[in-house]
C-alpha cells in the first residue's frame, strides 16, 4: 500500500477478484473468457488486414521497401507478430484502441521494417498507388492457427 487513497487500496473478494473501496472490480474474474481472436496467426493478420490497411508505393529504389516473403526475416516475423497481438488486444477498446494501435504500434514498427537499413532494404519489389503490400503465402505449417490451439485447451 502506498498511502494514496484509491491508488492501490484494494482487497481480494472471493469469486470476483480485487476491488477498491468503492467496490469497483480492479481485476477481472479468472473465469471471464478472453475474447476470441479475429486472426488465427500473424500470416492471416498480414494477408487479410495489415497489407490492405498499410498501403505504400514501393519503387524498389528508395524507402519504403518490402519483401513479399516477409516470413523469411526473423525481425519481420517478430515485429509483425507484435503488431498482430497488440491489434487483437486493443481492438476490444471501442474508444481509443485503434488510435493507440496505429500510434504506438503500427507507426513504430512499420517504418523500421521498411527502412533502407531494415530487413527488406535489399528488396526491389514495386507497387503502384493503392495496391496492398505484396504477400507470398508462407509454407504450410509455418504459422499455426492460435484459435485451434485455444479450442483444444477448452
Amino acid at each position: 500500500m502506498s498511502g494514496f487513497k484509491n491508488w492501490d487500496d484494494s482487497e481480494e473478494v472471493e469469486g470476483v477478484g480485487r476491488v477498491n473501496e468503492a467496490g469497483e472490480i480492479l481485476e477481472e474474474d479468472a473465469e471471464t473468457p478472453a475474447p476470441q481472436l479475429v486472426y488465427g496467426n500473424v500470416s492471416e493478420f498480414f494477408r487479410e488486414f495489415l497489407r490492405h490497411a498499410y498501403k505504400r508505393v514501393l519503387t524498389g529504389r528508395q524507402e519504403p521497401f518490402w519483401d513479399p516473403e516477409w516470413w523469411r526475416h526473423d525481425e519481420a516475423v517478430m515485429r509483425l507478430e507484435s503488431l498482430w497481438r497488440s491489434w487483437e488486444h486493443l481492438r476490444t477498446d471501442g474508444a481509443t484502441g485503434t488510435s493507440v494501435w496505429w500510434r504506438d504500434h503500427a507507426d513504430h514498427h512499420m517504418p523500421k521494417l521498411m527502412a533502407g537499413d531494415g530487413p527488406f532494404g535489399a528488396s526491389d519489389v514495386k507497387t503502384s498507388r493503392g495496391e496492398p503490400l505484396p504477400h507470398t503465402e508462407p509454407p504450410e505449417g509455418l504459422f499455426i492457427d492460435e484459435r485451434q490451439r485455444e479450442a483444444a485447451h477448452d
